[in-house]
C-alpha cells in the first residue's frame, strides 16, 4: 500500500527514510473536521496528556493552598530539560509542601540539559529524580496527595486516589469510558492512558474552548493554558518546540509533546484541538507534520511559520554541521464530520 499521509527524510535528492503520520482535527463540539488518510486505533498519550493530568491539582485546592504560582502549575505540565529553573523550582514547590525530592518517584535519567548534566559531572553530584523531566509532574501528584491526607508513597500507582481522579477526568475531558481507556506504565512509572486520537484531540479542544464544561471546570482548565502559555519555559525549556511554538502563539495556543511521537495542541481562538501520532514513535517527524498542519489549516501567520521554521523543516546536518539534507512533510488534511 502506497501511503501518503508521511514525514519524508531527505538526503541530498533521495527519500532515505519516511515516517507515517495519523492526525486529527476536533472541534470543542465533538466534530472531527480533519484527519490524515490512513486512521489508527488507541494511542497512548504519554506526556501530551500532562495538561489534563494538572487538573485534579486544581481542583482538589491543592494549587491554591500551596500558593501555586502560574510557573509552579505550568512545570506540572512540564516535560522540562531539567536546567537551574526547572529544578529549582520543583525545589520551591516540595518545600512549601513539606517534602523532599527524594520522595519523587519519578526514576532518573540523563538531563536533558547538557550544561546540567556537564555540572553534575563536574561537581561530581549524582543524577537524582529531581533532573527526570516528569518532575514537576510527580511533585503536582504528591502535593495533592499530601493535601488530600492520602498516603504519598504510592501516589504513583494505579489504584492510588491521586491516579484514580486523573483516568476520571480523562474520561470526562476526552468523552471516552472510563473502562474503555487502556492502561500502561509510562516511563516515569504512573499509569499511562490510550485511547483514540480523535478523543485525546477533543480533550485538548476542549481545554481550548471549555464553554460545555462546568463552571468549576471551565476556570480550572483556562487556569491550565494560562500558566502554560505565560510561563511556556517551564514546559520545555531552551531550544524547545513546546516552548517556542507557544512563545511564538502570543497566548492562543498550548501545546504539549508526547513520547514514542505524539503531540497535542489547543488553539483558543478557534476552539479547535489536533492531535498527532507518529506511527514507528520516531520524534523527529512529529514537529514538521504538526507545523505542516497547523500552516494547511491556516492557524499560523507567515510570520509565525518563519520564526518556527527550524521544526517545519528541520536540517539534516552532518558531523561539519553542514546541511545535507532535510525533514519534508507530504501530506494533506482530508475533511471529515463526526466520530
Amino acid at each position: 500500500m502506497e501511503y501518503t499521509n508521511l514525514v519524508n527524510v531527505r538526503r541530498g535528492n533521495h527519500v532515505e527514510s519516511s515516517h507515517l503520520v495519523h492526525m486529527a482535527v476536533v472541534d470543542s463540539g465533538g466534530n472531527l473536521l480533519h484527519h490524515t488518510e490512513n486512521t489508527v486505533g488507541k494511542v497512548y498519550a504519554r506526556s501530551s496528556m500532562k495538561p489534563l493530568q494538572a487538573i485534579p491539582i486544581v481542583e482538589t485546592g491543592t494549587a491554591d493552598y500551596y500558593n501555586f504560582s502560574n510557573a509552579d502549575l505550568s512545570l506540572c505540565t512540564a516535560s522540562h530539560n531539567g536546567e537551574d529553573m526547572h529544578t529549582d523550582r520543583v525545589l520551591s514547590i516540595l518545600k512549601r509542601v513539606g517534602l523532599e525530592d527524594n520522595m519523587l518517584k519519578c526514576g532518573t535519567h540523563i538531563p536533558r540539559w547538557q550544561d546540567t548534566y556537564k555540572n553534575l559531572i563536574i561537581n561530581n553530584k549524582e543524577v537524582t529524580p529531581l533532573y527526570n523531566n516528569c518532575s514537576g509532574k510527580h511533585t503536582g501528584m504528591l502535593a495533592t496527595a499530601k493535601f488530600m491526607g492520602e498516603p504519598i508513597e504510592k501516589y504513583y500507582s494505579r489504584d492510588h486516589p491521586v491516579q484514580q481522579r486523573i483516568i476520571q477526568v480523562i474520561s470526562e475531558m476526552c468523552d471516552y469510558p472510563k473502562e474503555n481507556i487502556e492502561i500502561g506504565i509510562d516511563g516515569c512509572g504512573v499509569p499511562v492512558h490510550a485511547l483514540p486520537l480523535e478523543h485525546l484531540a477533543y480533550g485538548f479542544a476542549r481545554m481550548a474552548d471549555p464553554k460545555s464544561l462546568s463552571e468549576e471546570r471551565q476556570g480550572t482548565v483556562r487556569r491550565i493554558t494560562k500558566a502554560m502559555t505565560e510561563a511556556p519555559e517551564m514546559v520545555g525549556g531552551t531550544n524547545r518546540f513546546c516552548t517556542d511554538f507557544m512563545s511564538v502563539g502570543g497566548g492562543r495556543f498550548f501545546g504539549k509533546a508526547g513520547a514514542e511521537g505524539v503531540y497535542c495542541i489547543g488553539d483558543s481562538q478557534t476552539g479547535l484541538g489536533i492531535a498527532a501520532k507518529v506511527e514507528d514513535g520516531n520524534g523527529r517527524a512529529v514537529y514538521p507534520a504538526i507545523m505542516e498542519a497547523l500552516a494547511q489549516l491556516e492557524l499560523l501567520t507567515n510570520e509565525q511559520i518563519e520564526k518556527l521554521k527550524e521544526y517545519h523543516h528541520p536540517k539534516l546536518r552532518n558531523s561539519r554541521n553542514e546541511v545535507i539534507g532535510e525533514l519534508v512533510p507530504i501530506f494533506q488534511l482530508k475533511n471529515a464530520i463526526g466520530f
